[in-house]
């Protein structure tokens, strides 16, 4: 039986051993466990009760056979409220859908918090470099509204340092597109290039990890955005924060572009299409989604009709 560090660990333990009792098999609760204990510990160190938002935010970060881990979150739920403890229980008819993780939006205060963190941020073991790459990643992903893949593994030989676009050629979509930094965010990847090339001159990416070279891995980069997050509010308990993702950025820029848009009275139906481009969605429904995002008082007040964007699904994992 695997070894549990979570919040949970106690009570996943007595329930393998309460089936093991009755001969049920260990699969596949052992292995969803092995994970689901892993993402506790990294993502809710402190949070003693199996909420609804941690339990989609696992699931929503999963691949492979969802419905086996949704059985298995199901079950540990109802073992849970069966001793007595509070629990989300999965409804039978469950269906992950791309939405189920609400979108956090950062306030400007949030945000310079944020950042202010990430700079602070001192090397270790795992990521010796970390004070030289992550400021400068997590405002690229933010400031050209990346997918967070497309920022961590963006390839050296795609970054132009005169021009300051950026060639996206690994993403969703499978299709190349082009993200043009901004003059202050071009002015930082000139001087992070200075120090990069002491690092590692032979990476193949723009942002490596270590000495091997290779990008961060997803895992790596939502562990480091989450530390990040808990540093930025000291004064706040780490189950008391709200749950953020790599992702949120993006989902802030978008909705930041859409709001200055509203402020400067311009007509959303006309500049849609250009965010659209930009960010690489699929469908304009993924884009219109930022819509629901603002106040509705502001966006009737621009003149747009509301009523055509109800009608809209929003999949807001493009």
């Amino acid at each position: 039986m695997l070894e549990y560090r979570s919040t949970f660990a106690q009570d996943i333990t007595n329930m393998m051993v309460q089936r093991k009792a009755f001969g049920l098999s260990d699969s596949p609760y052992d292995t969803v466990f092995g994970k689901f204990d892993a993402f506790c510990s990294k993502c809710y160190p402190r949070r003693k009760t199996m909420s609804r938002d941690m339990v989609l935010d696992f699931l929503a970060n999963e691949t492979g056979n969802i419905q086996s881990k949704t059985k298995v979150l199901r079950q540990f739920g109802k073992y849970l409220t069966g001793i007595g403890k509070e629990a989300y229980i999965i409804p039978d008819n469950f269906v992950l859908s791309k939405s189920t993780f609400t979108p956090y939006i950062f306030t400007d205060k949030e945000l310079d918090a944020f950042f202010q963190a990430v700079d602070s941020v001192s090397a270790t073991k795992a990521y010796p470099y970390a004070p030289e790459t992550l400021p400068v990643l997590f405002r690229l992903i933010y400031t050209c509204g990346l997918r967070p893949d497309e920022g961590r593994e963006l390839k050296t030989g795609n970054v132009n340092m005169e021009t300051g676009e950026v060639l996206i050629d690994r993403n969703k979509r499978k299709q190349e597109r082009i993200a043009v930094m901004s003059d202050d965010m071009l002015g930082l990847c000139r001087r992070y290039v200075e120090r990069r090339f002491v690092l590692s001159r032979d990476s193949t990416f723009f942002f490596p990890a270590n000495s091997d070279g290779c990008p961060y891995t997803t895992q790596q980069l939502r562990f480091i955005q989450q530390s990040r997050w808990k540093a930025a509010n000291p004064e706040l308990r780490a189950d008391a924060l709200p749950p953020i993702r790599p992702y949120d950025l993006r989902h802030r820029f978008a909705s930041a572009n859409i709001q200055r848009w509203l402020d400067e009275g311009r007509d959303l139906n006309a500049m849609l299409p250009y965010l659209r481009a930009y960010m690489g969605h699929a469908s304009f429904n993924s884009t219109a989604y930022y819509v629901h995002m603002q106040p509705k008082n502001l966006v009737q007040s621009s003149g747009i009709d509301w009523q055509s964007f109800e009608k809209l699904i929003p999949e807001v994992s493009e």
